[in-house]
């Protein structure tokens, strides 16, 4: 499998990846990305280069977004001064779920991050999704604290404020990394 920025073009696929997510979260019994996604942001952010895909021959088997820029109101300034990037949107497709190809991702992002000189691999999760959240940490995260509706730091209410983060750090993923 090999890793790959999105392109422009991507974005109908990308949002009909997303839209599969949201189905299966709901069939889960979280309300997470039930509202669609702005197709204007997910090509922002393609063009911004954060956006990568897991291509697996034909198939699209999963995405990442990593970036420098955190969510704003969730991290203080103290931590926002710590070299981090931060990771969103990871999805795997249904039909390669139970590959771990969700913790190799992870693996990858901290790696990458690490090579880009940052300190910490940062996320927000859904702040309902118990389960998303322990995934996290059976990945290594440490939960930093949750930012519930009204009290961000700096403003800002949030759905997803459950903050963890880990250290990064040279992982072997197992992936060809033509991310660039």
């Amino acid at each position: 499998m090999i890793i790959v920025p999105a392109k422009p073009d991507d974005v109908t696929k990308l949002l009909a990846f997303r839209e599969e997510a949201a189905a299966w979260l709901t069939r889960l019994g979280t309300d997470q990305w039930q509202r669609p996604y702005p197709a204007d942001r997910l090509l922002a952010t393609i063009e911004a280069g954060t956006v990568f895909m897991l291509i697996d021959g034909e198939t699209t088997a999963a995405t990442i977004t990593l970036t420098p820029e955190a969510e704003p109101g969730l991290w203080t300034e103290q931590e926002l001064s710590e070299p981090s990037r931060f990771i969103n949107k990871l999805t795997v497709a249904r039909t390669h779920a139970g590959q771990n190809l969700g913790g190799r991702l992870l693996d990858w992002a901290g790696s990458r991050a690490y090579r880009d000189g940052a300190k910490w691999l940062r996320l927000d999760a859904w702040t309902t999704n118990e389960a998303l959240q322990r995934y996290y940490l059976q990945q290594g995260f440490e939960h930093v604290r949750t930012v519930h509706e009204g009290g961000a730091v700096n403003g800002g209410p949030r759905v997803s404020g459950w903050l963890a983060q880990r250290p990064t750090g040279l992982a072997d993923h197992g992936f060809q990394d033509l991310s660039g």
